[in-house]
């Protein structure tokens, strides 16, 4: 019996996939004035869905960024546009958060359940 299920094992994926996230948007934000700068992107939950949709193990997943080149928003080249990098990083900070409190309640329930707590 492994002490980690399919569900520990989805949630530690999807936070590993919103860190990734996370510091793709901080580079899109941080770049917003390199001209010809694309942003990069990753859809972390269409890549776990697919996994488990498919029966393959979370934790193997590769999360690979993905530029939109024929996205140009700025007339200097740049695919970037402020506003919406800045609500995606507080949407991503938000679920992020969301991701770390539940596997801190699940571990809590593990401890409880071994009288560790």
């Amino acid at each position: 019996m492994s002490l980690f299920d399919s569900t520990q094992i989805s949630l530690e994926t999807a936070l590993r996939g919103a860190s990734m996230r996370q510091e793709l948007l901080t580079n899109n934000l941080a770049n917003i004035n390199t001209p010809g700068y694309q942003r990069q992107d990753l859809d972390f939950h269409a890549a776990l869905q697919s996994a488990q949709a498919a029966g393959s193990d979370p934790s193997a997943i590769d999360f690979q960024a993905k530029t939109d080149p024929s996205r140009t928003v700025r007339a200097d080249g740049s695919g970037m546009d402020a506003d919406q990098e800045s609500a995606a990083l507080a949407k991503n900070t938000l679920e992020y958060q969301a991701l770390v409190q539940v596997m801190g309640a699940r571990n809590q329930i593990m401890q409880t359940a071994m009288g560790v707590r």
